[in-house]
């Protein structure tokens, strides 16, 4: 087999990796005995919830146990980026049930409005928590979006991780406008207890908020990229990169095209400053 030679770094890859490290660094002198918030933080109009993964799950189960629809949004920077040019996404994420903290960035912010977010609560994650919760308490699960295959290959591997998981249906997220009304009627048919939507920010948000009554799932949540990752198609972080907040660095070297995408989280701490000023 032909030697595989590593590939040379991008050009801008430098400056911005060196400007994320920075903000790191000036994260790292902010921890210190900070209160814990007891309540909804609003960073830049986004409000975040300040909970653990199990306060999460426990929301989730509440959620279930009314049988109405109900929005999680997992924000983390670059989200809520988004939002300040996307009143739409913005007002979505308003409205959501719970919004939880998704990233470095979303905890700093936090701490520079001098309060602490208890956890780092992430899409990826809370699609593994909820579908070991969905195992052990016979909640139904549909995983909508991805690649062709990826979701069918996420539920196979969620599956085998969680025994006693029911998955009732997958589907890729290539579709045009006209095939939506019958994607939802072909979810909402098969009466979920919890939706994953794997489709981007912000068509994810605004499939679940646009489908919210029609689809009446007790649990939606988009999730972003997590499909690849659990169906193995990306490598997660080592566990020392997730809790240091380094996962964006470890993420960048199997996808370099996510590097413009990872501006936002400078550009989120400027905002954030201001806004506190």
């Amino acid at each position: 087999m032909p030697e595989t030679r590593p590939q040379p770094a991008r050009r801008g890859c430098l400056p911005a990796t060196t400007l994320l490290a920075a903000v790191l660094i000036f994260a790292a002198k902010l921890k210190r005995a900070l209160p814990i918030a007891t309540a909804r933080v609003t960073l830049l109009g986004v409000p975040v919830d300040p909970l653990t993964m199990p306060e999460a799950l426990a929301r989730a189960e509440g959620f279930i146990a009314s049988r109405r629809p109900h929005h999680i949004v997992t924000a983390d920077a670059s989200g809520v980026m988004q939002a300040q040019d996307d009143p739409a996404l913005l007002g979505i994420m308003q409205q959501a049930a719970l919004v939880t903290p998704d990233g470095a960035g979303v905890l700093l912010a936090a701490r520079m409005r001098g309060v602490q977010l208890p956890a780092r609560v992430s899409g990826v994650d809370l699609v593994e928590q909820l579908s070991a919760l969905a195992a052990q308490k016979g909640y139904l699960v549909y995983l909508f979006g991805a690649a062709e295959g990826v979701a069918a290959e996420a539920a196979e591997k969620l599956k085998a991780r969680h025994p006693g998981l029911t998955i009732v249906g997958t589907r890729n997220g290539f579709f045009t406008p006209a095939e939506e009304p019958q994607i939802v009627r072909d979810i909402a048919a098969t009466h979920p207890d919890l939706l994953f939507v794997a489709l981007g920010i912000p068509k994810q948000e605004q499939f679940i908020r646009g489908y919210f009554t029609e689809l009446n799932v007790p649990v939606m949540i988009g999730v972003g990229g997590s499909f690849d990752v659990i169906a193995g198609r990306l490598q997660r972080a080592p566990v020392w990169m997730q809790r240091t907040g380094l996962e964006w660095l470890y993420r960048i070297t199997q996808q370099p095209k996510r590097l413009p995408r990872l501006a936002a989280l400078p550009r989120f701490i400027v905002a954030a400053w201001r806004e506190k000023v």
